[in-house]
């Protein structure tokens, strides 16, 4: 017992006297994390799509969220809009010529504290071979332990929209929307 109170003291000594000792590097966990995107159908509806298969990491200091940095990877084959026939089209050359392009990305370049909890985390989209900035709107959610796992987990959730005209994907313009709104849920477990 008395050998468990000096380590707790210990760790609590290097907490205060460590500002950084949050800054932690994540690494996204992809069953509870999800890359959702919405588009106007036609003027009927705003038709919702993924993508299942990606990989990223991010580093996250809440004391200072200016540090911190993401690097995503997407697999575009892995989209999903709920029907065979649908997701055969979006993949093809109309859309996200998958064979030719089969993955986009996205480097952050600089995160902005809006208030507590809330960035601005801004990047560089690639996709179909055309690079552009973009900037996400970031709520830290929460960081913390996971009751089941045990693991330390760091969730967000983000949004952003973007014109997919910018990066050549005209199919269907102006009956088809070319706002294209991104949504992102985000857990990462931290690798160290």
């Amino acid at each position: 017992m008395l050998i468990t109170i000096k380590r707790f003291f210990y760790l609590l000594l290097i907490a205060i006297c460590s500002p950084n000792i949050y800054a932690n590097n994540y690494t996204l966990e992809p069953v509870h994390t999800q890359i959702l995107f919405f588009c106007d159908h036609l003027g009927f509806s705003k038709s919702q799509g993924e993508f299942l298969k990606f990989e990223g990491t991010f580093s996250f200091d809440p004391n200072q969220p200016e540090s911190s940095s993401a690097e995503v990877i997407i697999h575009t084959a892995s989209i999903d809009m709920d029907d065979q026939k649908w997701n055969d089209h979006m993949k093809n050359q109309d859309f996200f010529d998958v064979d030719k392009f089969p993955t986009m990305t996205f480097t952050s370049t600089e995160v902005e504290s809006v208030s507590p909890g809330i960035m601005n985390l801004h990047g560089n989209l690639t996709m179909l071979d055309q690079t552009h900035p973009v900037s996400l709107k970031v709520t830290h959610n929460k960081s913390g332990v996971h009751p089941f796992s045990g693991d330390y987990i760091a969730g967000f959730s983000a949004s952003t929209t973007i014109k997919r005209s910018t990066y050549g994907m005209t199919y269907g313009l102006p009956a088809l929307g070319d706002e294209v709104e991104i949504r992102l849920e985000v857990e990462g477990i931290k690798t160290q």
